[in-house]
């Protein structure tokens, strides 16, 4: 609440630069925030591609030994594979700036059981590590994926909020306070001349 004793031309000045230097302090930190978000996008970006990279890498590899054991062995040598558990995958969290994002993963790939038959040829084999190692992979990059996108929302978000004070807000605030201040020059200068011109009154009576 303003002072009863300030008039209320110059409580209005008081609140606007008050609300002035809020938005101005305001949109310096979410600059600071944007800068090491974009930073941090940035990063997530290069990890993601080279996430995808190994994981079409490894699964390319998987799927070429596959094929061989088809022509060494035919389709039915599929038959033969033990259907296994399947994998289970464990996500790390953490956050940056405020945002919640996965940091980790890691992906178990249940073994064959001991007493479970080998595939039907050493091609399979091959072909059977591959695939496992492409799922541990293909977690990878899915843990990297989902960050970038998490910060890369926060980005543009943040740097819609950041344009919102530094465009708009903050333009109209420093505005608004130019034509308070003109008007309170205004009114000083009048009552001056209202003192002066009553005191030449005052004078001219004696």
């Amino acid at each position: 609440m303003a002072d009863p004793r300030i008039p209320p031309g110059r409580a209005g000045r008081m609140r606007l630069r008050h609300s002035l230097e809020v938005a101005r302090r305001g949109a310096d930190l979410l600059d600071q925030k944007l800068r090491i978000l974009r930073a941090r996008h940035e990063e997530l970006l290069r990890a993601e591609h080279t996430a995808r990279d190994h994981w079409h890498e490894r699964l390319g590899e998987a799927e070429t030994w596959l094929r061989r054991g088809l022509l060494i062995g035919g389709e039915e040598s599929l038959d033969t594979l033990p259907t296994t558990r399947p994998a289970e995958v464990e996500i790390v969290w953490t956050s940056t700036m405020g945002v919640r994002h996965p940091q980790t993963a890691s992906c178990t790939v249940p073994e064959r059981e001991a007493d479970a038959p080998a595939p039907a040829n050493t091609a399979l084999i091959h072909a059977e590590a591959a695939y496992a190692e492409a799922l541990r992979d293909a977690a990878d990059y899915a843990v990297t994926r989902a960050a970038a996108r998490a910060v890369g929302a926060e980005v543009l978000s943040t740097r819609q909020r950041v344009r919102a004070l530094q465009r708009h807000w903050i333009p109209r605030l420093e505005q608004a306070l130019a034509r308070v201040d003109l008007a309170l020059e205004q009114s000083e200068h009048e009552d001056a001349v209202r003192r002066r011109w009553a005191a030449r009154a005052l004078q001219d009576g004696l």
